[in-house]
């Protein structure tokens, strides 16, 4: 695997963006400074950072109501983020998209979505896309173990597969579909098989590791960027938080995220690699969190202060004219 150490600090520096961007929302939801439902993204970096390192704003993604992981992966700003989630005027979205709504053109992020298995098929179009105009792109959609079972995913595997396009599914099972694990959601018990019946190589990785998903993308872009057609990465990852703030967690085992947080903590997995294999000093990455924390800060000093939309504002950039 070649990866150069500026392309390791930066990775570390987008892993622990998300992770404190989660953290200070977790924290201020609570103190009533958000409204709205939030999912968080907190415990799954890995994929997240793993998958965009290899795309460049010509790519595009499409994420789920738990998004702001990879928008921040694929560099949406995190201030515009911020001030979206907070209503403000001048968010990425203009206040008007909130938490699971977040979207950046400009960067190749065509938007997270609630609609659980609504993203996929949104990305083949762009994948068909990237194939008719010889853009050299790819479309990559991010989905849950829940997503998977869901028939708008699977006609979008099935049109991908037929049409050749450059699409990569990306699946994140976290072990649970809002409530409900996985063990008794998905019939098959297997979703890297059920992927390939519809005609795909599927590239799986450890989804706490950001090598193993930085690899198993590697591959993937190869192949469907040289016109191999659609492919998949398979990542078994675990979310540190519940389905949305406020969900009591009460399906999950006493102490699970506890010892999840101790033993699987793909920030911590990533310091222990680099610093053991003298890849990285400790120090440069003691540094990289002292700066996040400090943007982290900014941003909601930043969008506590900026202004909220006016009335004037409600029916600006919500049709568009052709």
């Amino acid at each position: 695997m070649q990866i150069s150490r500026e392309q390791m600090l930066r990775a570390y520096r987008q892993m622990v963006t998300i992770r404190e961007f989660e953290e200070r929302i977790h924290v201020d939801i609570q103190r009533g400074g958000i409204a709205g439902f939030t999912h968080l993204y907190a415990g799954q970096e890995a994929v997240a950072v793993g998958v965009c390192e290899h795309l460049t704003d010509t790519d595009t993604i499409i994420s789920t109501h738990r998004g702001h992981g990879h928008c921040i992966a694929k560099g949406c700003d995190v201030i515009g983020m911020m001030k979206e989630i907070y209503g403000r005027q001048d968010g990425l979205c203009k206040g008007k998209g909130g938490s699971m709504h977040i979207a950046d053109l400009d960067r190749g992020m065509l938007g997270a979505n609630g609609i659980v298995g609504g993203g996929p098929p949104i990305a083949v179009g762009a994948a068909i896309s990237a194939k008719v105009l010889k853009t050299g792109g790819v479309a990559v959609s991010f989905s849950g173990d829940g997503a998977s079972n869901q028939g708008t995913v699977f006609e979008a595997m099935n049109m991908a597969v037929v049409l050749k396009v450059p699409k990569i599914f990306v699946f994140e099972n976290n072990g649970y579909s809002e409530h409900t694990g996985f063990s008794y959601a998905v019939g098959s018990k297997d979703i890297v098989r059920r992927t390939e019946g519809f005609g795909m190589p599927v590239f799986k990785a450890d989804g706490y590791d950001f090598f193993s998903v930085y690899e198993a993308m590697r591959q993937a872009t190869e192949l469907s960027r040289q016109g191999g057609g659609p492919c998949a990465i398979y990542a078994e990852c675990t979310r540190f938080f519940g389905h949305f703030e406020g969900d009591p967690q009460l399906y999950r085992a006493k102490d699970e995220v506890a010892r999840l947080r101790a033993e699987n903590d793909s920030l911590k997995i990533f310091r222990q690699r680099v610093t053991e294999a003298n890849l990285l000093p400790g120090g440069d990455l003691d540094q990289v969190e002292g700066e996040v924390r400090d943007l982290i800060d900014r941003a909601v000093r930043e969008a506590v202060a900026a202004p909220a939309p006016t009335a004037a504002d409600v029916l600006t950039d919500v049709y568009i004219s052709y």
